[in-house]
Formats: C-alpha cells, sequence, structure tokens
C-alpha cells in the first residue's frame, strides 16, 4: 500500500471534490448524517464510495463513555456499513451525553482505569455489532479532565494496549492540547505505539479567550492548517513503516478548492519528507 491523501466530504464541496477527484485518495463521510437517511441519500453515498474509496466518522457513539453505547445506534451503523462498505470506520475517544442529556460536543473523559475498562467495553461491543473494529480518534480538550490518573498520551497507549482498534491520530488535536496545556507535542507522539496509527487528521483552528485573561487553542475545522501541525506529519511519517491515510478537515468557511488541494499537496510533501529521513536513518 502507499500514503493516500484525501478530504472530508461535505455537500458544500461536492462539486468541487468530484472535479479535481483525480487529485484526491480518499473521502471521509460524517456516518451520523446518514444513519436515519432513506434508501435514496444511502444509495447515492453508495454510488459515492465506487468512484472514490470512502471511510465512515462518526461523531455521537460517545465511546470513551462508562456508559454502553446505545444499541440502536450501532444497529443503524451496522446497516450503513454494510451497505455502503466503507474502507474503514472511526470514533472518537469522547462521550457525549450523560444521564440522558447531550452535551453537544466531544467531551474528553476522566483518564483513569475505569474509563480505560468502559472504552475497551464499548469497542468490543461495536466490533461485536458493526463486524469491524473502529479507528478512534484522540481529540481536543480546553480543560484537563478532572479525576484524572493518567497523561493523555499515558490514557492512549493503555487502551491501544488493550483494545482491537487502531488509532486515527488527530495531530491538530495533539497541537492543540500541547499548546494549552504546555507539553512537547514530539515527545507526546514518541510515547504513543505510531505502528498503531490507522489514519491521520489534519485541521486548523484559531485562539480563543480563556478564564484570567489567558489564551486557548481552539480546534474549530474553520482554518488552515498550522505549519506546525505539518511539522508534527512530517515527525509521524519518519517514525513509522505503516502506509499513512492523511485526511485534511473543513467543516466551515470554505476557502476556494484550489486552496485544499495546495493544503493536501502539502501534506504529501511533509511525508515524503518523513519518508526520506526514516529511510536515511536506515542506511
Amino acid at each position: 500500500m502507499r500514503d493516500r491523501f484525501g478530504l472530508s466530504w461535505r455537500g458544500e464541496l461536492a462539486a468541487a471534490i468530484l472535479a479535481h477527484a483525480h487529485r484526491i485518495d480518499r473521502l471521509e463521510v460524517i456516518a451520523d448524517d446518514y444513519l436515519d437517511a432513506g434508501d435514496r441519500r444511502v444509495r447515492s453515498l453508495r454510488t459515492l464510495a465506487r468512484h472514490l474509496p470512502v471511510s465512515l466518522h462518526c461523531i455521537q457513539l460517545g465511546m470513551a463513555s462508562t456508559v454502553a453505547v446505545e444499541a440502536p445506534r450501532l444497529e443503524k451503523l451496522a446497516r450503513l456499513v454494510d451497505s455502503v462498505q466503507p474502507e474503514s470506520w472511526s470514533e472518537h475517544l469522547a462521550f457525549v451525553r450523560g444521564g440522558g442529556v447531550e452535551i453537544g460536543h466531544l467531551a474528553a473523559p476522566p483518564r483513569n482505569p475505569d474509563t480505560v475498562e468502559a472504552t475497551l467495553e464499548n469497542i468490543a461491543r461495536a466490533r461485536r455489532v458493526v463486524g469491524t473494529a473502529p479507528l478512534m480518534e484522540n481529540i481536543a480538550t480546553l480543560i484537563d479532565p478532572p479525576a484524572s490518573e493518567y497523561t493523555e498520551a499515558e490514557w492512549l497507549r493503555r487502551i491501544l494496549a488493550l483494545g482491537e482498534n487502531d488509532l486515527l491520530l488527530d495531530l491538530h488535536n495533539v497541537y492543540a492540547n500541547a499548546t494549552n496545556f504546555g507539553f512537547d507535542p514530539r515527545e507526546f507522539l514518541m510515547r504513543l505505539p505510531l505502528e498503531r496509527v490507522g489514519a491521520i487528521h489534519l485541521a486548523g483552528g484559531r485562539w480563543i479567550q480563556g478564564p484570567a485573561g489567558s489564551r486557548r487553542w481552539l480546534d474549530d475545522h474553520l482554518h488552515e492548517v498550522p505549519d506546525p501541525v505539518f511539522g508534527l506529519l512530517e515527525f509521524v511519517a519518519s517514525r513509522t513503516d505503516r502506509p499513512l491515510t492523511v485526511i485534511l478537515e473543513r467543516d466551515g468557511h470554505y476557502p476556494p478548492m484550489g486552496l485544499m488541494l495546495e493544503e493536501l499537496d502539502r501534506a504529501r510533501g511533509a511525508v515524503a519528507a518523513g519518508r526520506r529521513t526514516r529511510d536515511h536513518a536506515c542506511v
């Protein structure tokens, strides 16, 4: 296999994506948009998947919760996966509801043995229902989760060591957390089993006001990928032999497609540079 580079599928970008399909290796589709869709929409997605490789990305399962993932959601996802036959599917290491209340965003759970165990149970449950294990994505957070006993890297490493899943490594989330909590993102990455990285996300963000006059870097998917994130991509590519699938995420404020394709080309260049560094180190 080879390294591949793709985009998140959004309706606003559909025409431009199809017009430039020869420059795009992979599309990532939000699965939740199709879980209750009619046959016509699902057939359209299945047709798209026949023309470009597709992965499904979930945002509402709440896999890193101490509460079991709701069976009806998994059953709908299983039907969608069976119909579309994506190359893979993924979710976030986050919780999204509690006590029957939808909180409206991806929240970081306490990083402790209870959430490791519960996350592993949810991954195993999802695998049984859907038929394949999801790639699980690290998330950005604006606060350190209370009641944590592990660092983020330790928590991720424990889940990967004990689980059946590989990692969807969001490098902008790594950058955001490193910026907000003052750690070295490269040291963080070195503590992860990079051979378990099944895909990579790139995105952009912005500064927002934090408490007591401080600032926080927000992962909003509305801006260009920051230069340091491309540096992290090169770093990862220099330290793993596994082929990488890199997805550029954009959820709004869409620039001309030419600019997004330039970002994809820059990602290609970063991975190629990392591969050269790895090859020279092996000589």
